[in-house]
């Protein structure tokens, strides 16, 4: 089962920076993300979410090879494709997989303007080594599916200096 947590950060650099460093860490095998994602609230206010995970191009993707090879049984492997990603890229966009989208919406409304918030649904991770090359950036917690005690030991943990 994956666990979210949400990161709070002084403004939308950080926060890109965190989610660059989490491909580094995914790439070490530090860290496994099923999704994630980065809002922020600009300075006058207004919201910006970003997603990660893509589902409509993942469905396109899974679609174009699935008509393809259909196509290929039926010696129309382009027409295949073309059908097999456009139906693919609806199923995707149709399906909403990974982090809630009000609910990220819902926190990012909280914000304050200027403010980021990185969300990200975790598989698994080395927690030392994820805590401590994330500490640098100044993050603070603003919500997660831990347990009350995990939590506190995670808040605690990127406190230390």
């Amino acid at each position: 089962m994956a666990d979210l947590v949400v990161l709070g950060f002084a403004d939308k650099d950080k926060a890109d920076a965190v989610l660059r460093l989490a491909k580094d860490l995914s790439k070490q095998e530090l860290l496994d993300l099923e999704d994630a994602a980065l809002a922020w609230r600009t300075m006058d206010g207004k919201i910006h979410v970003r997603q990660t995970y893509s589902p409509t191009g993942v469905g396109a993707a899974g679609g174009a090879l699935w008509g393809s090879l259909f196509g290929l049984l039926f010696l129309m492997p382009v027409f295949g494709a073309a059908v097999g990603a456009a139906t693919g890229a609806i199923a995707g966009k149709l399906t909403d997989v990974g982090i809630n989208d009000p609910f990220i919406k819902e926190i990012a409304a909280t914000l304050e303007p200027g403010r980021a918030a990185v969300f990200a649904l975790v598989r698994r991770s080395t927690p030392d080594r994820v805590r401590d090359a994330v500490r640098p950036f100044n993050p603070t917690v603003i919500r997660t599916s831990l347990t009350k005690d995990r939590e506190d030991e995670l808040v605690e943990a990127l406190r230390e200096k």
